[in-house]
């Protein structure tokens, strides 16, 4: 078991998909307005690099999974304009709001949104050519099984791009990651989504998720062939592309 994996948003005795569902529907309504202000906008670039790098694959079927809000959803279909988008979380809350955005941007004949359990996918083997997840795999019950399902449903060939939060390994981003993701990130989030929980919760997962290298022996023992990562804005970020 990976130490973010022991991690629970309430520190209760169910289960840690039970919580992080629960977790997710309570700040669905703040979720967007938060992600965009604690990041400063950039997690925006962040998704329109990992997209880029799967326009040469020119991927027809595609499954966001931990999809959320649909943020990465919209934005892949508006970019590569695939036939067919289907985004996957165990959140009904989160998925309502994506639906919502879905419709205002006239995107409901693309893309869909289905409950799924990212541990056990109902999807036949080698259903999509790309599969995508952004900031939500540390949230995973066990990443070993996510990463699993994520390479069993892709097609020969297709490939996985994930975005997902990292801790800086350098002076000074260091440091000031860790004193910006301990104070300031806890007491706003709880500030505008009256959940203080939830934002330690998400600290203590990025410091706990295996990163770099290490994330790279993991893809592979999940069944991709070929990795590789990208540290993005002074590692704050990290882009890892795989393909099976």
């Amino acid at each position: 078991m990976y130490e973010q994996e022991k991690i629970t948003p309430y520190g209760e005795d169910s289960e840690k998909a039970a919580q992080v569902e629960q977790m997710f529907d309570d700040i669905a309504p703040t979720y967007d307005t938060l992600n965009h202000r604690l990041s400063w906008n950039i997690d925006k670039g962040w998704r329109r690099k990992a997209i880029k790098e799967l326009a040469a694959h020119q991927p027809q079927t595609m499954l966001d999974i931990a999809t959320g809000t649909g943020d990465f959803a919209l934005l892949a279909a508006q970019m590569l304009k695939p036939r067919k988008l289907i985004g996957a979380d165990i959140s009904e809350g989160m998925m309502e709001i994506g639906r919502q955005k879905v419709k205002e941007a006239r995107l409901e004949d693309i893309i869909t949104f289905e409950r799924q359990d990212c541990l056990d996918l109902s999807y036949p083997d080698g259903s999509f050519d790309a599969v995508t997840a952004a900031f939500g795999i540390r949230n995973f019950q066990s990443l070993d099984k996510g990463l699993a399902e994520m390479c069993r449903v892709l097609k020969k060939g297709g490939m996985l791009s994930i975005v997902e939060l990292t801790t800086p390994v350098s002076f000074p981003m260091k440091q000031l990651f860790w004193l910006y993701s301990h104070t300031f990130l806890p007491i706003y989030g709880k500030l505008i989504s009256k959940d203080k929980r939830a934002y330690s919760y998400l600290t203590k997962t990025i410091e706990a998720f295996p990163q770099g290298e290490q994330m790279m022996q993991i893809l592979k023992k999940a069944g991709f062939a070929e990795t590789r990562f990208k540290r993005l804005t002074f590692g704050i970020c990290t882009l890892y592309i795989a393909t099976k």
